[in-house]
């Protein structure tokens, strides 16, 4: 009986913080990780906005004043157009995270990333129309 000579396996060198960068795909897939931050900051944001109002029409008031500033109008155009890239790609992975299947067939993703959009417009529509925005 012969033994084989133990033989190192093959190991692939990945840079530990620059990996990202050879395909682009990986990119996206950054960007968009990098994108859930700004949510976070807007849902902050938010909560401020829900504090403001517990504490009365004065801070209120304030609040609103505040969001007045250049620097945060800049700010929040800049969130504005990082959620609608956020909202975009994750529409678009959809039919790859969550595939319906019918029967033995799946159904198109055209179909499933159509119908987010769709559900999209519409609630933005309705929360548009509840805050007076589009008068019936």
């Amino acid at each position: 009986m012969t033994t084989k000579p133990y033989v190192k396996p093959y190991v692939r060198e990945v840079p530990r913080t620059t990996w990202y960068l050879a395909r682009r795909r990986d990119q996206i897939h950054m960007a968009q990780e990098l994108t859930s931050l700004f949510i976070g900051i807007y849902a902050l944001l938010l909560l401020c906005a829900l504090r403001a109002v517990a504490d009365g029409p004065e801070a209120y008031q304030a609040f609103v004043a505040s969001l007045g500033s250049p620097i945060m109008l800049g700010l929040l155009w800049i969130t504005f157009a990082i959620t609608l890239f956020h909202t975009v790609s994750w529409f678009q992975v959809t039919p790859k995270a969550m595939p319906v299947q019918i029967g033995e067939d799946f159904l198109p993703a055209a179909i499933i990333v159509g119908g987010h959009y769709a559900v999209w417009i519409v609630l933005s529509l309705f929360i548009l129309f509840l805050a007076g925005v589009l008068h019936g």
